[in-house]
C-alpha cells in the first residue's frame, strides 16, 4: 500500500505563484470567514450538480473533534514528510499540541472532482480535479454558474489556521465506473530552506498524497477509501458521487463549536434560501444540514423565519404576474425582473447572521441574484419612516445579462460594482440600481386621497413623526392609542362625581395635568381633548330613594403600550389590558384611523380604503375569542386585544366596557 507523504513545491526556473499571493486573491471581504465559506462552498456544490438528475444536491457542514480512535492515524499519516520548519508548516504544531478540531463541507449528488489529475493532461472539458486542486484563476466552465474565476476555493485555506485541507472525492470515470480520490493541500507562506548547505526557495504550496512519482498524485480507489476510514472520514455509498473538503483546525472567530454550528445553520438560510424553497410544485434544489460532534443543528425554514419569509414572498411576486420587468432605455436592454412586498411588522431582533448583512431592526432591502439564484447581496433601500413597516424585494438578472453581472462581482461574489466595468456594461448595472430605486419610491409613496383640509401625505410615513402631535395620543410607528382613565373612586352625589384622569403621554413628552373642567363626569364619555374614557355609566341602584349608594364602576386598565406581534401569517397590533373591577363585563373595541396634524379621526373608510379590524380577545392562557362584543369576568387577569391595522395608517385603539346585568 502506498504510504502518503508531503511534497513541498520549490520555485521552478520559470517561476510560480507564491502562496501569499493566492491567499490574497479574496482581498479584504466585509463578510466573515464562516459566511464566505457557506457562500463559496455552496456555490461550488451547485455548479458541480449533476444536471441530468432531478434529485436535489445534498450539502452539509460537520464539525467534530478527532477522537482517540483516530488521533494516532492523523498524526502518523499527516506528519509524514512534513517540512521541518514549523513557521513554514504550522500543521505540524496543530497536530502535536492536542485534540484536532476539523470542519468538513460535503456535497452529494454532484459530479465529484473528476478528470485528469495532472494539469498538463487536462485539455478537455472534464477538469474538475485540476481546477480545484492544482490551478488558480481558471474561467468558469459552467453555463449560468455562480462561480467566476474559482478564487472562492481559497476560503478553505483561509479558514484553516494552518492553511491545510483534505479533499475526499468520488467521481465517475471515463469508462463508466467510480473512483475515490484523497489528497491533502496546504497553502501557507513562501519560505527559504537550507538544503545541503545551499538555500532554496519554496512557494508555500504543499501536497499530501502519493509522492512516488514526479508529481504528487491523489490516493485512489481502495487506498483512498482505506486511508479515509483510518482518518474517520464519512465514506461514500456504492453509487454516490460528490466531494468532502476537510478544513483542519478551523478559525471559528472566537465562537465555540456549538455556537459556530448554530451560526452556520442560520447563515445558510440567509444566503442560500432561494435553493431551499419549492417553486411551482418542484422540490427544493438543495438540501442543507449542519452538525457538531454528531448533534444536528436545524437549518431554519425561510418560509417560517422572519424576515426571510418576506423575501420568499417577494421572490414569488417576482416570478408571478405581479413582478416588474426592468429595462435600460439607452442602450435598450432587458435587465431582469423585480418583486416587492411591503407589510406592517414588529421590529426585528437582529442576530449575528443578519447583522453581518447590515440588517438590524428594519427590513428595507432588495435581494440581488443572478440566474443561478444564489444570493449576491441584500441591497439597502430608503428606510421606511416607521420601525413597524418594512419591505423586501428580489431582483433576478436575466440570463442574457448573466455575464455582465458576473463581471461586476468581486472574488467573493457579494456585490455588483459598476465601476469595475466599461460602457455599456457599467450603464446596465447603474441602471439596474436606478430602476430598483424608482420602484422603491413608488412603493413608499402611497398616493392616497386625502380628505379636505388634510395634508396629502402618506399616513404611514408620517406616523412616527406626528404621533406626538395628536392630542393625548402616543405613537409607536404606525399605531397610536388614546390614554384611558381609571380609578376606584365611588359614586357619591352627581355633583361630586369626578374621576382622576392620568392620560399617558407621548414617550419623552409629558402632558399637563388636566384641569377640573377637562375631567370626565358621568355626563359624557370624553373630555374636550378627545380622550376616549373607556367607561359606561351605571344606572342608579333601585330603592335608594334618590340616595346613590357608592359602588365600583367597571373600567379598563391598560397594561403597557401597544406593540406589534406575529399572529399566524399576520402582524397584529396588540393592546394588553385588565378589568380590575370584579364581575362580568362586556368589552367592545373602538377603532379609528388618526389623521396626522389635524387631530381628526376616520371611523368610516373612504371608498376602497381599509380600516383596522379586531381579530379577537386573547385570554392569559392564549385562547382567542372572536366575538364582538365579548363578556369577560373582571379580575387581575391580563387580556390582549388583537387588531389587524389598516396598512399605512396610524391606528387608534380604544376599549369600552360596561357592566353586565345579572338577574
Amino acid at each position: 500500500m502506498t504510504e502518503p507523504r508531503w511534497f513541498s513545491q520549490p520555485y521552478p526556473p520559470e517561476g510560480a505563484s507564491a502562496a501569499e499571493g493566492i491567499r490574497n486573491q479574496l482581498g479584504r471581504p466585509e463578510l466573515d470567514l464562516l459566511t464566505i465559506l457557506v457562500r463559496e462552498s455552496a456555490q461550488n456544490s451547485w455548479d458541480a450538480r449533476i444536471t441530468q438528475s432531478s434529485s436535489p444536491v445534498d450539502y452539509r457542514i460537520d464539525m467534530w473533534t478527532v477522537g482517540p480512535a483516530h488521533t494516532g492515524a492523523w498524526r502518523e499519516l499527516l506528519l509524514n514528510g512534513a517540512p521541518a520548519r514549523s513557521g513554514a508548516f504550522p500543521l505540524s504544531d496543530a497536530l502535536k499540541r492536542g485534540p484536532v478540531q476539523v470542519l468538513a463541507v460535503s456535497d452529494r449528488g454532484t459530479r465529484g472532482l473528476g478528470g485528469p489529475t495532472r494539469a498538463d493532461d487536462a485539455v478537455g472539458p472534464d477538469r474538475d480535479f485540476v481546477s480545484f486542486i492544482r490551478n488558480i484563476g481558471e474561467p468558469r466552465d459552467t453555463e449560468l454558474g455562480g462561480g467566476t474565476y474559482g478564487f472562492g476555493k481559497g476560503i478553505f485555506y483561509l479558514l484553516s489556521k494552518s492553511g491545510t485541507v483534505l479533499v475526499h472525492s468520488r467521481c465517475r470515470t471515463a469508462q463508466g465506473g467510480h473512483e475515490t480520490r484523497l489528497i491533502g493541500c496546504t497553502l501557507w507562506k513562501s519560505y527559504v530552506a537550507d538544503e545541503a548547505g545551499a538555500d532554496r526557495r519554496y512557494t508555500g504550496r504543499h501536497w499530501w498524497g502519493d509522492a512516488s512519482g514526479e508529481v504528487v498524485e491523489p490516493l485512489v480507489g481502495r487506498e483512498a477509501e482505506t486511508t479515509a476510514q483510518r482518518l474517520g472520514l464519512r465514506p461514500f455509498g456504492p453509487e454516490e458521487t460528490g466531494t468532502t473538503v476537510v478544513v483542519i483546525d478551523p478559525d471559528l472567530d472566537e465562537l465555540s463549536p456549538p455556537e459556530a454550528a448554530a451560526y452556520l445553520a442560520e447563515t445558510i438560510t440567509w444566503h442560500l434560501w432561494p435553493k431551499m424553497i419549492s417553486v411551482g410544485g418542484n422540490s427544493p434544489a438543495m438540501r442543507f444540514a449542519v452538525a457538531c460532534d454528531g448533534v444536528e443543528y436545524p437549518v431554519p425554514d425561510p418560509r417560517e423565519t422572519r424576515p426571510l419569509n418576506m423575501f420568499v414572498d417577494a421572490y414569488e411576486v417576482m416570478t408571478g404576474p405581479d413582478g416588474s420587468a426592468l429595462h435600460c432605455l439607452k442602450p435598450k436592454q432587458y435587465l431582469g425582473r423585480l418583486g416587492l412586498v411591503k407589510r406592517i411588522m414588529p421590529p426585528l431582533e437582529p442576530t449575528r447572521a443578519s447583522l453581518m448583512l447590515d440588517i438590524e431592526d428594519i427590513v428595507h432591502h432588495v435581494c440581488l441574484m443572478r440566474p443561478a439564484e444564489l444570493v449576491v447581496t441584500y441591497q439597502p433601500g430608503p428606510k421606511p419612516p416607521s420601525v413597524n413597516q418594512g419591505y423586501a424585494g428580489v431582483f433576478r438578472a436575466d440570463e442574457a445579462m448573466d455575464e455582465v453581472y458576473a463581471k461586476a462581482e468581486p472574488p467573493t461574489h457579494d456585490a455588483w460594482n459598476p465601476q469595475s466595468l466599461v460602457r455599456p456594461e457599467s450603464t446596465f448595472v447603474h441602471t439596474t440600481f436606478r430602476r430598483i430605486n424608482e420602484a422603491l419610491d413608488a412603493l413608499l409613496s402611497l398616493g392616497g386621497v386625502a380628505r379636505t383640509g388634510a395634508s396629502n401625505i402618506a399616513l404611514g410615513a408620517a406616523s412616527s413623526l406626528f404621533s406626538g402631535l395628536v392630542g393625548g395620543a402616543w405613537g409607536i410607528g404606525g399605531a397610536t392609542a388614546y390614554a384611558k382613565p381609571g380609578s376606584t373612586t365611588t359614586r357619591g352625589s352627581k355633583s361630586d362625581v369626578v374621576e382622576e384622569r392620568t392620560p399617558r403621554s407621548t414617550p419623552g413628552r409629558p402632558l399637563p395635568t388636566p384641569s377640573m373642567d377637562d375631567r370626565h363626569t358621568d355626563d359624557g364619555p370624553a373630555g374636550p381633548n378627545g380622550f376616549g374614557m373607556g367607561t359606561e355609566s351605571l344606572p342608579d341602584v333601585p330603592g335608594t330613594a334618590g340616595t346613590i349608594t357608592p359602588r365600583r364602576r367597571p373600567r379598563v386598565q391598560y397594561v403597557g403600550e401597544p406593540y406589534y406581534d406575529d399572529h399566524g401569517d399576520d402582524s397584529v397590533l396588540v393592546q394588553e389590558f385588565r378589568l380590575p373591577v370584579s364581575g362580568p363585563q362586556q368589552v367592545r373595541i373602538d377603532l379609528a384611523v388618526t389623521l396626522p396634524g389635524t387631530g381628526g379621526r376616520e371611523t368610516d373608510p373612504p371608498i376602497g380604503a381599509s380600516m383596522p379590524e379586531l381579530i379577537g380577545w386573547e385570554d392569559d392562557s392564549g385562547r382567542l375569542y372572536a366575538s364582538e362584543p365579548h363578556v369577560i369576568e373582571g379580575g387581575e387577569a391580563v387580556w390582549r386585544a388583537l387588531v389587524r391595522p389598516a396598512p399605512d395608517t396610524m391606528t387608534e385603539i380604544g376599549i369600552k366596557v360596561e357592566a353586565v346585568k345579572t338577574s
